[in-house]
Parts: structure tokens; C-alpha cells; sequence
């Protein structure tokens, strides 16, 4: 039996790969993993405690997930996406609709196909640094806010952008509406030197990816439940749905050294690095975007797209986030005293980048299409579908999601009509080599009537 997966992680690992992607631990140079041995994947065995109904060594485990006195924590071992369903769920009790966001998480969706709750979806401001969705307008939101179960916001988005979440969370307590904050890239919110947790400002549900920035197995995040949270009793039994009655102690015991790592962190060393980092770049030719919050840059080069960028980058076994048309996304290590993470190595592979000598006369600046106005969203069960040429759908219900990558969410719904905008919005993204979910050889899936 040939074993492809395992030979293909073995060659990436003997090329020295350096990571300014997910997961935190950075091919294990960040933090302190290697401590927890294979030896320790265990069952729920005596005196190893239940997640789905813990009373002892997990319970005390949990309990150290402080980062604020207002709220109880869990450990989510299927992913953040498994948070976010549970609240979903337990909030369809309800028979008001949802409020959120255009830049939440495909999770979102599919927790509102699971639980058929329609959503009313607030109008959107555009970054102007990375051309990406940045925040809900809220001046817009708040003429909305009336009769929904739940709303649910991305903080930061996906390049670090960050917003006014704690006047989002105000405007939605003020209309009765309970909020859930998807903080998936900000488990290290809170540390000194980066941008406030939404914890601080009494939201009801946070969930947190521990794995995207701190040193943690990947599928390993957190479920922060407010005190004061309504629903709460249904949350937690949907926790139990949405997760592995497996649950892996391997994940669990990562998810406990990263809360260790947190508390005791130092962000000394991280701006220091950082900042040499961001010279050794620059001095190149790139030109690096500084995020609101301080573990994201995006790097572009005059001329040339993200894409290219990245290709230059992994030339040299330096792998980042993503790329897009307009810039290339590292996400940063949180360096710390005796790391092993190849800083100096990351040094001359910078200096041994290959670079064209002029900007390329053929490339051309574009605008992501995306899509910013109010809209709604109705879970639709299509009862057959069918895939067509794009250009022969105007007219017809999609029978799928269209996601975009970057930035990974939905743009496009089910059900929604396709447009002639839809179409020149979907092949500007094929022309500029974005790839989309949902269109497979220039076709997408219709309904069939």
C-alpha cells in the first residue's frame, strides 16, 4: 500500500519549510507541543474524565481558560465551526431571523441550512487597504436591529482588520439581540501590544481558533460562554451534537499548554523580530501593510500580483496564509525566549529571493467584486440541480454556494438569482486566478425546473 499523504508531509518537512500560516505552532518551532507524546491519545478511561459531561480532571483543565471572570469555557475539538453551529442551533428556538454579517464564516451558513433560520444580512464596508470586507456598517445595522434571535459578526476578518465591535455589541443589547463573535483569528487578543479581545466588551458567545495563532493542534478552539448569555443550557447540549464522543486528549492536552502559553506570554521579543522582519522585506522591495492587529502583514511588489509574490516566496520554502490579486498574507509567529523557529534562516532566504528587475508591464490593478449591499438569506432545499456554462445561468436559482478564496466566505447563495452581475463579477475572479467554490469548468450548479 503506498502511503502519498505521508510521504508528501515528510518531503515538505525535510525541505526546512518556514510557516507564516496556521496553525500557531509553526511547525512545531513555537511553543511547547513536542512535550505532549503520541503515547498520550487516550479514551475517556477512569480518571480521564467526560468532555461531554466533565466533572473532574477536564472540568479543572477548562477552569484555566480565564481570560475574563464573566465567562465559562470549553474546549471545541471538532474546530471552531462546531461553536458556531451550537449556538446556531440553540438560538433557532426562536422564530426570529438571524442577523449577520456578509464576511461570516461558511459555518454560519451551513448552521442555517441545518437549522432553516432565515438571515437578514447587514451592508458591508470595504477595506481599503487590502479590498476586502472590513466590518458591518453599523450606522446602517442599527436601522435593522429589530426582532432577530442572534447576531453574529467576524473580529478581526481574515487580513487582521479589526472594527468598532464593542459598539456593534452595545447596539445589538440595546435591541434585546444576543451576539456571537466569530474571533477565530483572535485566540492571542488581550496580549500586550495587540488589539482587545471582544470578551472585554460582554459579548455573549466568543469562539476562538487557539490553533490559528497560538501553539495548538490544528481543529483545537475554544467556546467562551457569557454568564449572562441566553440559551446557554441548549448551547452546551448541542456541543455534544456537533463534536466526536471520541474526543482526542492529544487536542484537548494542546489546547491546555496554549492557554499555559498565553498567560505567560511575553511580547517583548515579538516586536523586536518583527520589526527586523518587516526591514529585511522592505529592503528588498516589498512593500509591507501593517494590520491592526500586529501578527498580520501582507506583502505586494510593485507591478506584480499576491499571487506572484507567493510563488517567489515558496521558491525559497518560505510558506504563507494566502495570496490574492492584490497582496500576499503572512501571518506571524509569536516568537518567544528559546523558541527553534529558523529566524535566521528565514534571513538569507529573504536575501535569496528572486525578483524581477522592473514592475510587469502587463499587469493591471483590480478591484475584488464583492458584493456590499443588504441583502437576505433563506435556507432553500433544491430538489434536483444541474451544472451549466456560467454565461447560460442568468436567470436561474444557484444550486450551490459560490465561495471565492481569498477570502473563503460565501458571496453568492443558494437559491439567490443569477444576475448578469453575477456573472461579470464571477469571471473577473476567474481572470485574475481566484479560485471559487462551486464553479467547476466554468459551470455552476442551478436549480433544475
Amino acid at each position: 500500500m503506498k502511503l502519498p499523504l505521508n510521504h508528501q508531509l515528510k518531503a515538505f518537512l525535510d525541505k526546512t519549510p518556514i510557516s507564516f500560516h496556521v496553525p500557531g505552532h509553526k511547525n512545531m518551532t513555537i511553543g511547547d507541543l513536542k512535550q505532549i507524546g503520541l503515547d498520550m491519545d487516550i479514551t475517556e478511561i477512569t480518571d480521564f474524565d467526560d468532555l461531554h459531561h466533565p466533572e473532574e480532571v477536564l472540568k479543572e483543565s477548562m477552569q484555566q481558560l480565564t481570560k475574563h471572570p464573566d465567562y465559562e469555557a470549553y474546549y471545541l475539538v471538532n474546530g471552531t465551526t462546531s461553536g458556531i453551529l451550537s449556538v446556531i442551533q440553540a438560538a433557532a428556538q426562536s422564530s426570529d431571523s438571524i442577523l449577520m454579517s456578509r464576511n461570516v464564516h461558511k459555518s454560519v451558513f451551513h448552521g442555517l441550512d441545518l437549522s432553516t433560520q432565515a438571515a437578514q444580512i447587514m451592508p458591508m464596508e470595504m477595506s481599503k487597504q487590502t479590498k476586502h470586507y472590513r466590518a458591518p456598517d453599523i450606522s446602517e445595522a442599527e436601522n435593522t436591529m429589530t426582532d432577530h434571535s442572534l447576531a453574529i459578526v467576524t473580529y478581526p476578518n481574515y487580513y487582521g482588520e479589526t472594527f468598532d465591535v464593542q459598539r456593534f455589541i452595545q447596539s445589538s443589547h440595546k435591541h434585546h439581540i444576543p451576539v456571537l463573535i466569530d474571533e477565530a483569528h483572535g485566540a492571542h487578543f488581550g496580549l500586550e501590544g495587540f488589539p482587545v479581545s471582544s470578551l472585554e466588551y460582554q459579548a455573549d458567545y466568543v469562539v476562538q481558533s487557539y490553533h490559528k495563532t497560538l501553539p495548538a493542534f490544528t481543529m483545537s478552539s475554544v467556546i467562551f460562554i457569557h454568564k449572562d448569555a441566553p440559551y446557554q443550557a441548549q448551547v452546551k447540549q448541542y456541543l455534544t451534537y456537533f463534536q466526536s464522543s471520541s474526543p482526542s486528549y492529544l487536542l484537548m492536552a494542546g489546547l491546555e499548554r496554549a492557554q499555559a502559553f498565553y498567560q505567560n506570554y511575553n511580547s517583548t521579543l515579538f516586536f523586536k523580530k518583527r520589526k527586523v522582519l518587516m526591514t529585511d522585506l522592505r529592503s528588498r522591495g516589498f512593500l509591507v501593510g501593517e494590520m491592526d492587529d500586529p501578527l498580520k502583514l501582507t506583502l505586494k511588489y510593485p507591478g506584480h500580483s499576491g499571487y506572484e509574490v507567493q510563488t517567489w516566496l515558496e521558491e525559497q520554502d518560505i510558506y504563507v496564509e494566502l495570496a490574492d490579486d492584490y497582496q500576499t498574507l503572512l501571518v506571524l509567529p509569536l516568537w518567544h525566549e528559546d523558541d527553534t523557529f529558523p529566524f535566521e534562516l528565514l534571513q538569507e532566504r529573504i536575501k535569496q529571493i528572486v525578483l524581477p528587475e522592473m514592475p510587469s508591464s502587463n499587469y493591471i490593478d483590480q478591484e475584488n467584486l464583492l458584493p456590499t449591499e443588504m441583502g437576505h438569506y433563506q435556507p432553500l432545499h433544491l430538489k434536483s440541480t444541474i451544472e451549466v456554462e456560467l454565461q447560460k445561468a442568468v436567470g436561474k436559482r444557484l444550486g450551490q454556494h459560490l465561495v471565492p478564496y481569498p477570502p473563503g466566505i460565501p458571496v453568492y447563495f443558494k437559491g439567490e438569482e443569477v444576475t448578469d452581475n453575477v456573472v461579470q463579477n464571477v469571471e473577473s475572479w476567474i481572470a485574475q486566478g481566484i479560485r471559487v467554490e462551486g464553479l467547476k469548468d466554468n459551470k455552476i450548479r442551478i436549480e433544475d425546473n
